[in-house]
């Protein structure tokens, strides 16, 4: 399947220029490989995320990944780059002719114009402020994602590493494989790193969130 899969891929360098010179400067699209998570974006037209070819996959792409050929598209959702635009963006999985999921396309609207003026109409009718939109991060290395994702799990549980219970660790191992972080290469050391643990401590963690048969003891560095 894999000359299936690249024949695809390389069928969709064009579109993702077609697509971007038709839509204009505030228009990206990106063809990604999840066969290389570390480096999944192959193909890019447009400037909206900053990345360019070799670049990672968003906190978005990981979920796809985790999710494997069950996951499905996810169209129309809003989010916020580091920087501050609003980015509205559909991510269309990429299936071979076995269903087997090994890519995606994905359309970013830069939108942070069109939702300044509807924020000062709104102002003008007295129409309440929107809600918060989520940040996300893109950009060309995928250890900077991969620690946005840890952040966000470990902030989600309102304490530190140190005061977690036993069960809440392993929860929060399980929810981070859930996210698709450990599909990526060296993620294991990364997270154990970013948390302040011993890489065995990691290991020992996720193999308990994968199988419930392990009683992770602490090991420190």
């Amino acid at each position: 399947m894999s000359a299936e899969q690249d024949a695809i891929i390389a069928a969709l360098a064009p579109v993702a220029d077609g697509i971007a010179a038709t839509l204009g400067s505030f228009c990206e699209v990106v063809v990604h490989d999840f066969r290389r998570p570390e480096r999944s974006v192959v193909a890019i037209a447009g400037s909206v995320t900053g990345r360019g070819v070799g670049g990672s996959m968003s906190e978005i792409g990981m979920g796809i990944l985790a999710r494997g050929d069950e996951a499905e598209d996810e169209l129309n959702y809003v989010t916020r780059t580091r920087d501050g635009k609003l980015v509205k963006s559909s991510t269309m999985v990429l299936r071979d002719s076995e269903g087997a999921v090994f890519g995606a396309l994905c359309l970013n609207l830069d939108i942070s114009a069109i939702s300044q003026a509807h924020a000062l109409i709104g102002q003008l009718a007295g129409v309440s402020a929107p809600a918060a939109v989520p940040t996300t991060t893109f950009g060309d290395d995928i250890d900077s994602v991969v620690n946005a994702v840890v952040d966000a799990h470990q902030l989600d549980r309102h304490k530190p590493w140190a005061e977690l219970t036993r069960e809440e660790r392993v929860e929060l191992f399980r929810s981070l494989d859930e996210s698709g972080v450990f599909a990526v290469r060296r993620a294991v050391p990364q997270v154990a790193a970013r948390l302040g643990i011993s890489r065995a401590s990691a290991y020992a963690y996720l193999s308990q969130a994968r199988t419930g048969s392990d009683t992770p003891q602490e090991q420190h560095t």
